[in-house]
């Protein structure tokens, strides 16, 4: 699956009063027809996209459904296959933020409310980078709540992380053969000094617990101790590891020259540049967790050499196959994202409309050299990897396909006998 992604982030500042609404600052609520056609133009036919969840979300169970119908009405018409982000690092001005206990209970609703409306849709990522949302939100104090405490931490990502879990659960219920896909900062962090060893431990354990809570992975010892100690229960502990929903999942993994940091002897952590790599990282990643993996996020700025972000292009897409001759089996890539970002280079924290030429195409919607590398990369190696061994098929259904499937399973479930389909994606799933 070659992708890539409109942004939707919508993160609030100032205590809620200042949104940070990349859809708007990248000009998508205007361009979108053109923003599609860019998408058909690199010959992508998956879409990391999703709703404005503050604008879509008006209250419990009120929505306004009308810049989604539209959106989504015209990818399914182009047979364009959505990831559907949900949350992507903010929520409601009505909900607040992350440390709302009742964040779990409602967004499976919303998320019921958006499957149900849109039923064609198979590939969901609910929740964007739990790990990122909580940690820049409630540890670093950036975003959102704006806190800076492990008890604080602790209790965004067990809201987020149960919000996603519920809306998987509930989206099942909608659309059995649903799959998810965790796009999740893949992170490592390296010890500066033998005093920073221990801390460094630590950050390493911490950097898996969103995937361990969504897998139903038992943490690391300490990591338990942590969690109990900043206001988890066993209760609330007892639920993840019982929701078993893993085998409905890929996991995506992201990676950005600032994935990896060097952590000095207090603890505190700068960034390291590219030293393991991508290749690396995910190794760990999915020696931990033995699912399915997608590269679902990279970028590099076009730099004054004009090439630095093709060149990422290509090493980002060299560790892929790397892992996957390595016996991981990978899935899918992502550029992320298909246009330029604005205010990035502060992470979100400063809106100073400062334009990042970060993707495929700038904001006057002109190709960059990038676009042109990945629309060849994605010619040359699209009909080459379906006859490799490791290449694994995942079961999507084209938009274009899905009234045949569901009438399919009509029959099937009244005690018919399917016709011949003309896709694998085609054959009856179970939940």
């Amino acid at each position: 699956m070659f992708a890539t992604g409109i942004e939707n982030s919508n993160p609030t500042l100032d205590n809620g009063r200042t949104r940070v609404d990349q859809m708007e600052a990248s000009g998508h609520y205007r361009e979108w027809r053109t923003d599609f056609d860019m998408v058909e133009e690199l010959g992508i036919r998956f879409l990391r996209y999703g709703p404005p969840i503050h604008t879509t979300w008006r209250g419990p169970d009120k929505y306004d459904w009308s810049f989604a119908d539209e959106t989504f009405g015209e990818l399914q018409r182009r047979d364009i296959v959505p990831i559907v982000d949900l949350c992507h690092f903010g929520l409601p001005d009505w909900m607040g933020n992350f440390q709302n206990s009742d964040l779990p209970r409602l967004f499976e609703r919303y998320a019921r409310a958006f499957a149900e409306r849109f039923p064609w849709v198979q590939l969901y990522t609910p929740m964007n980078e739990m790990y990122i949302t909580a940690t820049f939100s409630a540890k670093y104090g950036w975003w959102n709540e704006q806190l800076a405490s492990d008890y604080a931490y602790v209790t965004a990502l067990k809201y987020i992380v149960k919000a996603n879990v519920l809306a998987m659960r509930t989206i099942l219920e909608v659309r059995k053969n649903a799959i998810f896909i965790q796009s999740e900062s893949s992170e490592y962090y390296h010890a500066e000094s033998p005093a920073a060893i221990k801390p460094a431990e630590l950050q390493n354990s911490a950097r898996f617990l969103s995937l361990d809570l969504n897998y139903g992975h038992r943490v690391d010892s300490e990591m338990f101790e942590y969690l109990m100690d900043n206001g988890m229960t066993r209760e609330e502990y007892r639920f993840f590891m019982e929701s078993r929903l893993r085998h409905h999942c890929i996991m995506g993994n992201d990676y950005y020259w600032t994935n990896e940091h060097r952590v000095r002897a207090d603890g505190h952590t700068n960034a390291s540049g590219e030293i393991f790599g991508y290749a690396v990282i995910t190794r760990q990643y999915y020696d931990r967790y033995r699912l399915p993996v997608m590269h679902t996020e990279t970028n590099l700025a076009e730099g004054a050499q004009g090439d630095e972000a093709v060149n990422w292009l290509w090493k980002e897409w060299a560790s892929v196959l790397r892992v996957r001759n390595d016996g991981v089996p990978m899935v899918g890539f992502t550029w992320y994202s298909l246009t330029d970002q604005v205010d990035w280079d502060t992470a979100l924290r400063e809106k100073n409309g400062r334009v990042n030429p970060l993707g495929l195409y700038d904001l006057d919607r002109n190709i960059r050299p990038v676009g042109r590398s990945y629309k060849q990369l994605i010619h040359d190696w699209r009909s080459v990897l379906p006859t490799q061994s490791l290449c694994l098929t995942v079961p999507v259904v084209p938009p274009s396909e899905y009234e045949a499937v569901k009438a399919m399973r009509e029959r099937v479930a009244a005690g018919g006998r399917p016709d011949l389909a003309p896709h694998p994606a085609l054959m009856p799933q179970g939940s």
